[in-house]
């Protein structure tokens, strides 16, 4: 199962205008059920400080996040960094081009070498961490990079099964829905204990992606994107497969996030340095 090539090919679509890539954010934020996750932390970070505030995207891909903080926080200043130099160079020119390049750039930046020294009171890392090997030298960086209070906000599979990682019957090479992990996700005691090793502390973790949570993405996004690796004239069929499927999404993403789980294949991690 390939899924950057989708993600490319929805890309260029939306982003004709900046009015559409917009509106594709939107539908990331509604479809995408760690997205009400994060912006939910997001918004409790936003209520507790009221001021200026420096934040790192640590991974900030297609510049989803990037946008939703810059609305969030208007006195936010923020940097996105990428190891995809295209991304990069896309995102500056959308966020030149909506006005707020002022307040938001976006470079390259190797996490594991990247350290910019009491710099951030907030970093967000989405969907990242379980691309990377040296995990504990990211934290270390990540550390290094916070001011005293600061907050890190995580989110990353789990290892019970998160993005179908732990699926090892598809095509040789290829072990799940996303097929780039260095590792199948985080035990939440696991991630706490390198967390806290790396100097954090008032370290919270919380399953995501619960049952309800698991039949939402199967029908939003894995059923779908498997549809469209067979065939793009999925596209044509796609609005109104959403016309049916999404209101029964929205109540299950909405189940989801209203209860507390004891396991569930997303892991959400907030801590501060």
């Amino acid at each position: 199962m390939q899924y950057d090539p989708i993600k490319r090919s929805l890309g260029k679509v939306f982003n004709q205008t900046p009015a559409l890539r917009i509106f594709f954010y939107r539908l990331l934020d509604l479809l995408l059920l760690r997205a009400w996750y994060i912006r939910r932390e997001l918004r409790r970070v936003a209520r507790l400080n009221q001021k200026e505030m420096q934040v790192l995207d640590a991974g900030s891909g297609f510049g989803q996040y990037v946008y939703y903080m810059s609305s969030l926080g208007k006195q936010w200043t923020i940097k996105g960094v990428d190891v995809k130099e295209e991304q990069i160079a896309d995102c500056n020119q959308f966020f030149e081009k909506i006005k707020r390049h002022n307040r938001v750039v976006f470079e390259y930046a190797d996490l594991t070498k990247f350290v910019n020294t009491e710099a951030y009171d907030l970093i967000l890392s989405v969907d990242v961490m379980e691309h990377i090997l040296e995990d504990e030298l990211v934290f270390a960086n990540f550390y290094q990079s916070m001011k005293k209070d600061a907050t890190l906000i995580i989110s990353t599979p789990s290892d019970m099964g998160g993005s179908d990682t732990h699926h090892h019957h598809e095509d040789e090479g290829v072990h799940g829905f996303i097929d780039e992990h260095v590792r199948d996700g985080y035990n939440a005691e696991d991630i706490r204990e390198k967390l806290t090793k790396a100097g954090f502390r008032n370290i919270r973790t919380s399953y995501t992606y619960g049952k309800a949570g698991n039949i939402s993405w199967r029908l939003s996004m894995k059923f779908p994107i498997k549809a469209l690796n067979t065939t793009k004239l999925f596209f044509i069929a796609l609005p109104f497969y959403y016309l049916v499927t999404y209101p029964i999404a929205f109540v299950l993403n909405w189940i989801d996030i209203s209860t507390r789980h004891s396991k569930g294949t997303g892991l959400m991690v907030v801590a501060q340095k």
